[in-house]
């Protein structure tokens, strides 16, 4: 009796691990199937909460008709390249998607229409919170159960082509640094006043 219910407690533990490990695709298995674009050039250096991103996607027309037909959204996101993941574990790159940190900032999610072949585009301006790091921009393709059946990067497998930077926001302002300067000169200015006064006042006493 205690053996067939060890058997059956196995068998169950099997059947939830397949049912909450199961859905999670893995990157390895996903084809390279969209064409992706993004305005930055290779190196240059962009400002969280000022510049903007403008990212292009579609399927590649190389491919055969039909290549498509379960595609139902495009989610495009903002990855970290690998420079920007050396020694950082919360951006760690894993293969299976459900615990890959790579791309953690979302760009846009729009519905994907097979009938339009029409390339979209989207212009996005990089949020405040996004950290000061070497990116690429990447979409993924998802079918009618929310999973990842494709994608496509700006960059090449290996992630070391079309790469550029971001500078997080300093959290300083320029009136800040202003005021501060001021601020500055008005306490050595007062203490030099400070001291001219109470010299006064000794010369007098005497």
């Amino acid at each position: 009796m205690a053996s067939r219910l060890v058997l059956v407690a196995s068998l169950l533990l099997c059947f939830l691990a397949g049912t909450c490990y199961g859905k999670g695709g893995h990157f390895s298995s996903l084809k390279k199937t969209l064409v992706v674009t993004a305005s930055p050039k290779k190196g240059q250096v962009l400002k969280a909460g000022v510049d903007k991103i403008t990212v292009t996607w579609g399927v590649n027309k190389t491919l055969p008709g039909g290549t498509d037909s379960a595609y139902k959204t495009v989610k495009v996101k903002l990855c970290y390249a690998p420079i920007s993941q050396k020694d950082r574990a919360w951006r760690k790159t894993e293969d299976e998607l459900s615990r890959d940190k790579t791309c953690q900032h979302k760009i846009v999610a729009k519905p994907y229409d097979a009938s339009n072949k029409t390339v979209n585009r989207f212009e996005w301006v990089i949020e405040r919170d996004v950290p000061t790091a070497t990116y690429f921009v990447r979409a993924y393709a998802f079918d009618s159960d929310e999973a990842e059946v494709a994608y496509g990067q700006t960059t090449d497998a290996k992630k070391t082509t079309n790469l550029f930077e971001i500078q997080a926001i300093s959290g300083r302002h320029a009136s800040l640094d202003i005021c501060s300067i001021c601020f500055s000169v008005f306490s050595v200015a007062s203490l030099f006043v400070f001291f001219y006064i109470e010299k006064r006042k000794g010369k007098v006493s005497k």
